[in-house]
């Protein structure tokens, strides 16, 4: 067979794509830049915390603008992390198919795309919301990129306790939007999240040490044993149980009760993988990792109810 042949038969066998699919792989890759299942959180915290600085429903649109201008500088940190990250994404399992992995993306259209969207939120938060805001989100950004992807990932095993403060940010931004300053109550929800933080990342780094370990990332499941990593995750679960109650004067008896049962539930689940890792029985990690994103979801869906229809606990003079 000709090499023109050849050519052909390989082209009848693999037909490219029309200039539709291309198109929607293209928008699929760099919506996959974003990291959209990490703009979860974003989506999750975000809104009872503009409700508890309401004390009620705020404007739809001032939830909708801030939703908006958060997805973008959540999507811009996810964009840069992703650059900064190619060489490691390449060869970690969990992360092989991410679009620089996979060249579906130039690293410079990356690059571009990230400063674009971190520049967009600004511009966004500041013509929708108010500059602190729109500051906010910009120092959110620079922080996640220069400080936890370029300087803490990949020296120190504290990585994700320093570097997590960047997911703790969306509470404090919606804060902001809706009163133009940030008082005591968003500081609590970002210490909530602070705290959570850690046991959700190690207990998947958990299940995917070993890439960590491929990968040269010193997360503390690849450089400590498993014993030690649990018994971390104990100590921050009942961190964060204790800091979620610092919030109860500003809540109501919803919120009083889920942070109450919500947090042993999920610390009782923290001390049952760390009892199974001490005995050497077979642990599932991710069965906690899950169980987190619920734990978090049921403490912020209660305060969200709580600040629209419910009284205080404590109706203090300080607090409002």
């Amino acid at each position: 067979m000709s090499i023109t042949a050849d050519a052909s038969a390989r082209s009848h066998h693999h037909p490219r794509p029309d200039w539709k699919t291309r198109v929607r792989n293209s928008v699929g890759s760099y919506v996959a830049l974003t990291k959209p299942r990490v703009i979860e959180l974003l989506l999750v915290t975000t809104i009872p915390a503009m409700l508890l600085a309401q004390r009620g429903l705020p404007s739809p649109l001032l939830v909708l603008t801030t939703l908006v201008g958060g997805i973008m500088a959540a999507g811009s940190a996810n964009a840069l992390n992703c650059v900064a990250d190619a060489d490691i994404d390449a060869v970690m399992k969990r992360t092989k198919a991410r679009p620089l992995a996979t060249h579906s993306v130039p690293k410079r259209n990356a690059l571009i795309f990230g400063v674009l969207l971190g520049l967009g939120s600004f511009g966004w938060f500041f013509a929708t919301t108010n500059l602190l805001a729109a500051v906010l989100a910009v120092a959110t950004i620079l922080f996640y990129v220069f400080v936890y992807t370029l300087v803490l990932k990949r020296r120190t095993a504290q990585n994700i306790i320093w570097g997590g403060a960047a997911g703790c940010m969306p509470v404090v931004i919606g804060w902001a939007a809706v009163t133009g300053t940030v008082e005591w109550p968003a500081f609590v929800m970002f210490g909530v999240i602070f705290f959570w933080t850690p046991p959700h990342t190690w207990a998947l780094a958990m299940k995917f040490s070993d890439d960590y370990k491929a990968a040269g990332v010193p997360m503390l499941p690849a450089v400590a044993e498993p014993a030690y990593v649990t018994r971390q995750i104990v100590i921050f679960t009942w961190l964060m149980v204790a800091w979620s109650l610092l919030l109860v004067p500003a809540a109501g008896w919803l919120y009083l009760a889920a942070a109450v049962v919500a947090g042993v539930w999920f610390a009782v689940l923290t001390h049952r993988l760390h009892g199974q890792v001490r005995r050497g029985e077979k642990a599932n990690p991710m069965r906690l990792f899950h169980m987190s994103n619920t734990y978090l979801m049921l403490v912020f869906v209660a305060l969200a109810v709580d600040s629209a229809i419910g009284l205080p606990v404590l109706n203090w003079p300080w607090t409002w």
